[in-house]
């Protein structure tokens, strides 16, 4: 069944933006849905294949802490400033772990929440090495991030994702990719 939307208004406009649409079938019935619309996202498992480990990060989440958890382990992730996809993952991963990357391999461009969210995140696998250490990471001071990096072993974290302990869904998605495509890094070593 078709449907549109009639009309929309902004109930909130700060960092995100929150509308509540109108939405109305062809049969005439109609629906108010909330829509929350901040922009597109990058996310990226880095890996080094030689050391068989993974980058990833924690930081202050608001809706983990509401909720009464604690920091979650993520991938680097954050949203495009304008840029392409893989130029805002090359910032984001930079910013966030300190290390430069090169080569981007593309999984997919999928949508995080639609049935809340506008949002369509590019998720994104990259190979590193110690020696693409540039920087310190940690975030960008001006954004309050805060960000705490972990460099840990694949093995862990596939053990991890079958105990149901890797609780980011963009990173779950990224691991179990790597995964199925690279089997043999996630030996132990």
């Amino acid at each position: 069944m078709t449907a549109r939307i009639e009309e929309t208004h902004i109930v909130y406009d700060g960092w995100t933006t929150v509308e509540v649409a109108t939405i109305r079938f062809e049969d005439g019935f109609v629906i108010h849905r909330e829509v929350e619309n901040h922009g597109t996202a990058v996310a990226v498992l880095a890996f080094d294949p030689e050391r068989g480990v993974a980058l990833l990060t924690s930081q202050c989440r608001a809706p983990i802490l509401r909720e009464g958890g604690d920091r979650v382990l993520e991938v680097p992730a954050g949203l495009e400033e304008g840029e392409e996809p893989a130029a805002c993952a090359r910032r984001e991963v930079l910013e966030e772990t300190g290390v430069r990357l090169d080569r981007l391999v593309n999984v997919v461009r999928a949508w995080t929440m639609p049935g809340l969210s506008t949002e369509r995140c590019s998720l994104f696998l990259a190979e590193y090495r110690e020696a693409d250490r540039v920087e310190d990471g940690g975030g960008l001071d001006e954004d309050g991030e805060r960000i705490t990096v972990h460099e840990l072993p694949l093995a862990t974290l596939a053990v991890m994702a079958d105990e149901g302990r890797l609780t980011d869904l963009k990173t779950f998605a990224l691991l179990q990719t790597l995964r199925l495509r690279r089997p043999e890094l996630f030996a132990p070593r």
